[in-house]
């Protein structure tokens, strides 16, 4: 009767063994320490579901911060920096981080004085455009007729010249010798004509 309990015992701790031993070998794989992310991205791939592969390679990204060198080595992305850093390991070490922050205090220093730069210059451009602004406004315009009055002065410019009465030019300024001469010569000639004497001839013999 013991004999057969104990032989019944061991059946069902053999049983559970069994039963047990395909779940342990499953999870084995992921339990292993991985070298690199590279060796974490590979263990991931092997997961049996989409859901589990995408949840394992996040735990691989978060794990590991460097990316293997095809030369060899590991070499590190910082993102604030838009920048790659060489490593020794999977992991930046406390001094590689601490030379990694530096740099970054450095680049945001940079930065500041790009922006201050660019401001600055900004301002003096908007300087010189002013002061030629303000030297452009200070000549003095050409006075320019109305475009009302345009019209009729250049008709008055092409209209032909016309002789008054008395047969001067009516567009010839007074006070002038060219222009008083032509007048005093007709003002002769129409006294002469209400003498009877005729302008421009001889006596006769």
């Amino acid at each position: 009767m013991i004999a057969s309990r104990t032989i019944a015992l061991l059946s069902l701790a053999i049983a559970g063994f069994v039963a047990l031993t395909p779940s342990r070998a499953q999870a084995q794989w992921w339990s292993g320490k991985s070298a690199d992310f590279e060796d974490c991205a590979d263990r991931a791939e092997k997961a049996a579901t989409n859901e589990e592969k995408a949840s394992k390679l996040s735990e691989c990204h978060a794990k590991f911060a460097g990316r293997r060198k095809p030369g060899g080595g590991y070499t590190y992305f910082d993102f604030m920096q838009n920048r790659h850093f060489d490593i020794a390991g999977p992991n930046p070490t406390p001094e590689e981080q601490k030379k990694i922050d530096e740099e970054y205090v450095a680049y945001l220093e940079r930065e500041r004085r790009n922006t201050a730069a660019a401001a600055l210059n900004a301002k003096h451009q908007e300087q010189k455009q002013q002061q030629a602004s303000l030297q452009s406004n200070e000549k003095v315009p050409v006075p320019v007729a109305s475009p009302a009055k345009q019209p009729a002065r250049a008709a008055g410019e092409q209209a032909p010249r016309t002789r008054s009465l008395s047969g001067s030019v009516g567009s010839c300024p007074r006070g002038t010798f060219s222009c008083d001469w032509p007048r005093l010569s007709d003002s002769i000639n129409d006294i002469k004509k209400l003498f009877g004497a005729t302008p421009n001839k001889g006596k006769k013999s």
